[in-house]
Order: C-alpha cells, then sequence, then structure tokens
C-alpha cells in the first residue's frame, strides 16, 4: 500500500507542526489509509499490528477532532494493558502539543485515584485506559461519557483474549449512539466480528499485511541505552568493530544535523541527508559516499529512500523508526549481494515496548547486546593497530630509516625503547590517532560540567591577564548569563534576549566575575543561548575534538549571540586550532582570543 506526506492527509496546521516535531516525514501505509477516512466520520475496522505505525494512525484524527473548547470527554481510548496506555498517551501528548487546551489522561489500576480524579475533574477531553479502570471511573460518576465522539479500541483481540469482553460490551453499550467506532486488531475472529455488526455502522474495512521482511544476512542486534549515553555507545561500537562504512538513522532532520555534528568533532568522516537538503547537494553527497570519501551517512527515512550501495558494513538504528516497515527497509540496505551485514538498534525507556511489537510484526530476528566497555573500545584500538603495523612491515611497503634508528642505537637508546616512543608519538597528542584506531571521546569527557577545582596551572602571562581585564570592562554586568553553575540567563542590556522581557532582570541573576584561575584564558565563541548552548555542549565538543581533559576547561560564561570560556593557557593554541570550523547547533564556529572582540 502506497505511503503519502502527512500534509497530503487533510490535517490542520497544528497537527501537522507536532508530526514535524516528532520526525514524522511521511505517513506509513495504515495512517495514509486510516486518517483520510476516519476525518471523514466513517467508522473504521483496521486490521494492523502495534509495530505498524497505528498509533498515530487513530490518534492523529481523533486529536484533530478534538473541540479545545468543550470541556468534557470527548475521545475514549481502550487498550488492554496499562504499559500500552501509556505508551498510547505519551504519544497522543506529544501530538496535542501545538493544539492549545487539549488534555488527555490515561488512566489504569495501579495507579492512584486521586490523580486520575483530579485529571477528570480538570476537563480532559482525551482518555486513554483500561476496560477495567475505566468501567470502573464510569460507576463512580467521575467519567462522564454524554459528549463523546469517538471510542477506540487498540488490540482489541487481544483485549478479548484477556477477558474483558463483558466490560468493552458494558461501555460501548453506555456511549451516545452518535459517537464514531474504531476497531483495531491484528487478528478479526468472530467474537469480534460479533462487536463490529452490533455497534459499528458501515465501517470501512481496511487491512494491511503482514509480511515476514527479515533480511538473512543481516545480523540484528539492539541495546538498552540512555538518550544522553547514544553517542558514546555508537562511537564505541564503530571502534571495536572497526566499521568503515555505513549508514547512520535518525529520526528527524534537527537529530541528524547534530549527529553529524557530534561525530565529525569526534574525527569520524560524516556526511548527512535530509528533507531540507537540496538535490544537487544530495547527488553531491550521494556521490561522494559511493566513492567511499567519507565513512558514514547520517540520514533519515525519507532522505535515504532508494539509497543504492551495496556493500554497506553496518545500518545503525540511533532512533527507532517509526514502524517496522522502515525497520526492515532500513537494515535491508546492508547484507546485499552475499555478503553478511549488521545492524544495530537503540533503544531508550519506553521505546522497548515498541521494538517487541515490530519483532511481532515483522517477524524479525534480533537480539539484546551489550555495550562494549572502555576496556574493550581501547583493547580494540590497540588490536587494530597491530594489525596495521603488522601488515605494513609483512608488506615492506615503508622506507627504511637506518641512519636515524642507528643514531638512536649509538646514543644508547634500547630498540624497545625506540619503538615504545614512536608508537606513543603516533597515538597520542603528538602525532594525533592513528587511521582505524578509534576515535571516542575519551573517558574524562563529561555528560554534565564540573568546573575544576583543584586543576593546578602555571601563572597567566601579561598578556593573558590583560586579556582578561578587557573583557571584563567591556563586558556588560548584566551580561553574567549562565556560568558553570547553571545558573538561569540574564536578559542583556540590549532588550534582545528570548528569555526575559526588555529591561528585567531575572530573579536568579548573578554578579559579573571580577576574575579567572589563575593559568587560564578565556576564548570567544560565537554561539550562545539562541542556539540553545550549554556548559556541557562546550566542554564536550572541546574534549572531543582537542582529545584532552575535560580538566582544561574552567568557568563557562554563556550570553545570548556568544560564549566566553575559560581554557589553560599551555592549551589554548590546540583549542583554538582544532574548535576552528566545527559546527556546533548547527554553526560553524570560529573561536578567537577574547581580547580580539567586543562582547
Amino acid at each position: 500500500m502506497e505511503k503519502r506526506p502527512f500534509d497530503q492527509l487533510g490535517l490542520s496546521a497544528d497537527l501537522l507542526k507536532a508530526v514535524a516535531k516528532m520526525g514524522f516525514e511521511e505517513a506509513s501505509p495504515i495512517q495514509t489509509a486510516v486518517i483520510p477516512t476516519i476525518l471523514a466520520g466513517r467508522d473504521v475496522v483496521g486490521q494492523s499490528s502495534t509495530g505498524s505505525g497505528k498509533t498515530a494512525a487513530f490518534a492523529i484524527p481523533a486529536i484533530e477532532r478534538v473541540d479545545p473548547k468543550i470541556r468534557a470527554v470527548q475521545v475514549l481510548i481502550l487498550c488492554p494493558t496499562r504499559e500500552l496506555a501509556v505508551q498510547v498517551a505519551e504519544e497522543a501528548g506529544k501530538l496535542a502539543l501545538f493544539k492549545r487546551g487539549v488534555m488527555g489522561v490515561p488512566i489504569y489500576g495501579g495507579q492512584s485515584y486521586e490523580r486520575q480524579f483530579r485529571a477528570l475533574a480538570a476537563g480532559s477531553q482525551v482518555v486513554i485506559g483500561t476496560p477495567g479502570r475505566v468501567m470502573d471511573h464510569m460507576e463512580r460518576g467521575t467519567l462522564k461519557l454524554d459528549q463523546l465522539k469517538l471510542v477506540i479500541l487498540d488490540e482489541t483481540d487481544r483485549m478479548l483474549d484477556m477477558g474483558f469482553r463483558d466490560d468493552i460490551e458494558h461501555i460501548l453499550k453506555a456511549v451516545p449512539a452518535t459517537r464514531q467506532l474504531l476497531f483495531f486488531s491484528a487478528t478479526i475472529p468472530r467474537a469480534i466480528q460479533d462487536l463490529i455488526s452490533r455497534y459499528s455502522k458501515d465501517p470501512a474495512w481496511i487491512k494491511i499485511e503482514s509480511v515476514a521482511q527479515n533480511a538473512p544476512q543481516v545480523e540484528q542486534t539492539y541495546f538498552e541505552v540512555d538518550r544522553r549515553s547514544k553517542i558514546e555507545a555508537l562511537t564505541r561500537l564503530i571502534d571495536v568493530n572497526d566499521f568503515r562504512y555505513g549508514i547512520i538513522f535518525c529520526s528527524t532532520k534537527i537529530m541528524v544535523d547534530d549527529l553529524d555534528e557530534h561525530l565529525h568533532s569526534r574525527g569520524y568522516m560524516t556526511d548527512r541527508l535530509h528533507g531540507d537538503i537540496s538535490q544537487t547537494q544530495r547527488d553531491r553527497v550521494m556521490g561522494k559516499f559511493r566513492e567511499r570519501k567519507f565513512e558514514f551517512l547520517v540520514a533519515t527515512d525519507v532522505a535515504a529512500r532508494g539509497l543504492d550501495v551495496d556493500d554497506l558494513e553496518v545500518v545503525f538504528n540511533f532512533d527507532l523508526p517509526n514502524d517496522a516497515e522502515d525497520y526492515t527497509h532500513r537494515i535491508g540496505r546492508t547484507g546485499r549481494a552475499g555478503r553478511k551485514g549488521q545492524a544495530f538498534t537503540f533503544v531508550s525507556g519506553q521505546e522497548i515496548y515498541k521494538l517487541q511489537s515490530m519483532v511481532r510484526w515483522a517477524r524479525l530476528d534480533i537480539r539484546r547486546g551489550k555495550v562494549p566497555s572502555l576496556d574493550e573500545v581501547e583493547e580494540a584500538r590497540t588490536s587494530v593497530f597491530f594489525e596495521k603495523i603488522r601488515s605494513t612491515l609483512e608488506a615492506k611497503t615503508f622506507k627504511p630509516h637506518d641512519r636515524m634508528i642507528d643514531r638512536l642505537l649509538d646514543q644508547g637508546y634500547a630498540s624497545t625503547d625506540i619503538c615504545s616512543a614512536l608508537i606513543h608519538m603516533l597515538q597520542g597528542s603528538g602525532g594525533g590517532a592513528p587511521s582505524g584506531a578509534g576515535k571516542s571521546a575519551p573517558a574524562s569527557a563529561p555528560t554534565s560540567f564540573n568546573p575544576p577545582g583543584a586543576a593546578q596551572h602555571k601563572p597567566a602571562p601579561a598578556w593573558a591577564k590583560a586579556a582578561v581585564t578587557k573583557a571584563q570592562t567591556q563586558a556588560p554586568a548584566a551580561e553574567a548569563g549562565v556560568t558553570d553553575q547553571g545558573a538561569p540567563p540574564v536578559a542583556d542590556d540590549g532588550g534582545d534576549d528570548e528569555d526575559f522581557p526588555s529591561g528585567k532582570k531575572s530573579k536568579y541573576e548573578r554578579p559579573a566575575r571580577t576574575g579567572r584561575e589563575p593559568g587560564m584564558v578565556p576564548i570567544f565563541i560565537n554561539v550562545g543561548r539562541k542556539q540553545l548552548i550549554t556548559p556541557a555542549d562546550v566542554v564536550g565538543k572541546i574534549a572531543g575534538v582537542t582529545r584532552l581533559p575535560a580538566t582544561i576547561v574552567g568557568a563557562i560564561d554563556i550570553h545570548q549571540r556568544h560564549t566566553l570560556a575559560d581554557v589553560a593557557e599551555e592549551h589554548v593554541g590546540t583549542v583554538l586550532a582544532k574548535l576552528t570550523g566545527i559546527r556546533i547547533k548547527g554553526v560553524e564556529v570560529a573561536p578567537t582570543l577574547a581580547q580580539a572582540e567586543t562582547p
């Protein structure tokens, strides 16, 4: 069945904005077929398993039909389990984000009645619940259905298997006769057909076939990873397996840009594709990718559709796809032409339930994996470097340097020490990481920033002290901004701050700093609060591109359009050189010493 863009399905601007924010670029087959039918007011019987994108298929038109001015229940969604009810409620909440005045509440057993009472009394228009708890609220009089417009039965076959038939019939008999009724089920046994014939009026039957699309040559693994740890997990897996050619899929255009930026800063050769990339640029990127002029393509599903690349080593699902069909299309891009490929998928929190549903829907063969430890990554780097040295020795493709080696031996240095020094130069800060030796951020790179309190540096030279003095005298006192302690921002004197009205000061305003730590030099970075920069972004970027410890960064002042960061004087040259040209939040950075700019 065909797929269509969401803007061709008759949705309002509020829903299209929410759909875009969630990263949906194109409706799945079930969404394409169901959404216009529901909006037309017809009852629907949708035969489709979880994992095909059906939650959004019924939630989008349901929210579209809600009248925010009516503070009463207008949509009732019945689910077989509390886990599914929570999952559906979360997705419905995201879809209703830009439709002001629309509220929803999940109600299920095991949760406090008081919380549910308050939400229902406040006028929630969308109720997502299990049949038993819904019927309980109806009997208590806390759930009134006299203004109900839409009733949705999600996974109807599972609800009947769990013994909810009597509860469902009790609920359907109590709702208004004018309501619209939707059934969604993986199978339509006789019991469900009876419910449809008794309570539905001329329903549209829409069936999406479940097809096993598993790629036999693809080894599939998933990892349960916290969202904040995905980048570290990704780079460790790349380094341990020594991958050099693959695609990394993200769900949104913003995530594609952000991940491409982070991987660039860690030394990986990447490029990106998404819906905002022009056709000319797309052709250029794909030409370079086919010629293997960079290692990894970071892309969304729509941008990567139709790619003709046969020898990919790996596909990463950095973000879980919207449905099982997109998943199988993604992983099918590796393991082609008789080669064996690998597909790695990251899931976090409630996404594990969505993945399990996809496994059932497409009959996937996927196993759980463990993210490599730092020791395993280091061992893999060492092994790769060892093999590179060994193969170079065997191939004899190197130029002899006997005279230099003899000079060192004559001066009393042991041959093993000479070799060790050369390897240290190649692997350490002197010569950068060897090619193929892995590029993950150092273990010291932080996920949250704590300023180094005990770091000892030599005293700053006169030119550095002058830079500090100039930065202090030229910067307005009100521009204390976000410091390393993470205090909220303060409005600029110019009145262009987005966080506070012109002329008003935050109650969290802190006085401007009067000095810097000894041995630290301020640098000016041309990104700030306008790009939603955080201290962790600054420290992580500096540590990533320089491969130096995070302790070389001191206090950080984030202003509206720029950032001042203290850097250890002995490393300031390296930091400026490595940061130049790197993108932070989509902006190309041009760092300078602070005295070279007027804040």
